[in-house]
């Protein structure tokens, strides 16, 4: 996986429902995602049978929120992908260089996904509970990210164990399990301390409107973003109301990827666009002027703009020395000048 070769943030397009039904559309989000710059497009692989049952008392209706009312069965029915599509979308990703995984849901469509060749897979929040499906995912020894929304310490801590009796090749994703997410309620900072609590790359699902969170998340230092993607909210599907548009995703990721190269290395001094500002540093220089054997003093040498001459923390070092030559006032004091002088230390030559 990219995230684990390189410095870069891993930037994921969940396509998740906003095909809306239609496998041109599915084709198209692909292309578009493409196009605007994601690493990855992601699916999920489930049926409403595999996910739930067809029940209709008072457990498996929503009661708010984005889907407030819906029926969990038929929302699934609406929402899932059918499976005929993915080899062919997984082919399509293939061929125009962005990879693609999915979030499976149960063990049948884990055996289906390695059918068709997945390479890594996405736990979603509200199975990141689901112990004996992380343990089959697992078991594959394939890569894997892991959602933790309404997650637990504990919750978190069983999730890495099951993983860990596999493989270390997991990450973490803070994520707020809410549609769409309130930005202040995100606490980004919980994602900072997974890293340094689970020593796993970490990153941002992120269900809120707009790319201030996601770009936050990357300069806080999440190593992945996941967005839902969608061509276009007028579309209807149960997703569109929080996916992110073509230019709106291309417009996160260029901010992402100038955040990045705004975070840089860890480097001290002048970097090459500063070297021309050294000049308005401070230095010392002679004030009045100076003959051969006359004495430095606070009049007739100071601390002043340009950078030119000596270091300002010589100067008391200097107060009292002598000078080896005529100076004329004006000039930067160099160590040549000064009679027990040191090694040449100019601020700026």
């Amino acid at each position: 996986m990219k995230y684990m070769q390189n410095d870069s943030t891993y930037i994921i397009a969940e396509m998740s429902g906003n095909h809306a039904g239609s496998l041109a559309n599915a084709k198209e989000i692909v292309h578009a995602a493409k196009e605007a710059g994601a690493d990855c497009i992601k699916m999920q692989t489930y049926t409403a049978d595999t996910l739930t049952i067809n029940c209709d008392n008072k457990y498996f209706h929503i009661g708010n929120g984005t889907w407030q009312g819906e029926n969990l069965y038929h929302l699934y029915e609406k929402a899932y992908t059918p499976w005929e599509w993915q080899a062919e979308l997984k082919e399509l990703a293939d061929k125009i260089g962005i990879d693609m995984f999915s979030t499976p849901f149960d063990k049948t469509s884990v055996d289906f996904l390695e059918e068709i060749g997945m390479e890594f897979y996405k736990i979603a929040s509200f199975e990141m509970v689901d112990i004996p499906l992380l343990d089959y995912v697992a078991s594959k020894h394939k890569p894997i990210i892991v959602s933790t929304g309404l997650g637990t310490v504990e919750d978190i801590e069983d999730a890495l164990k099951t993983v860990r009796k596999y493989h270390n090749n997991v990450a973490l994703l803070k994520c707020s399990s809410a549609y769409p997410a309130i930005t202040d309620q995100m606490n980004l900072n919980t994602m900072i301390d997974m890293k340094e609590r689970f020593h796993v790359p970490v990153g941002l699902s992120d269900h809120s409107m707009g790319s201030l969170a996601a770009v936050t998340a990357v300069a806080m230092g999440a190593s992945i973003i996941e967005k839902h993607f969608c061509l276009s909210r007028s579309i209807e599907n149960p997703d569109a109301s929080f996916s992110m548009e073509p230019k709106e995703f291309a417009d996160m990721v260029r901010d992402i990827r100038a955040v990045e190269l705004a975070k840089g290395k860890v480097k001290y001094g002048a970097e090459k666009q500063e070297e021309s500002s050294i000049v308005f540093r401070k230095s010392i220089f002679v004030t009045s002027d100076i003959k051969a054997g006359e004495i430095f003093t606070e009049n007739n040498i100071r601390v002043i703009r340009p950078g030119y001459g000596l270091k300002p923390k010589y100067y008391k070092d200097i107060l009292g020395k002598t000078a080896t030559c005529d100076i004329e006032r004006g000039m930067p004091l160099e160590w040549k000048m000064v009679n027990e002088g040191k090694d040449e230390d100019i601020i700026f030559k």
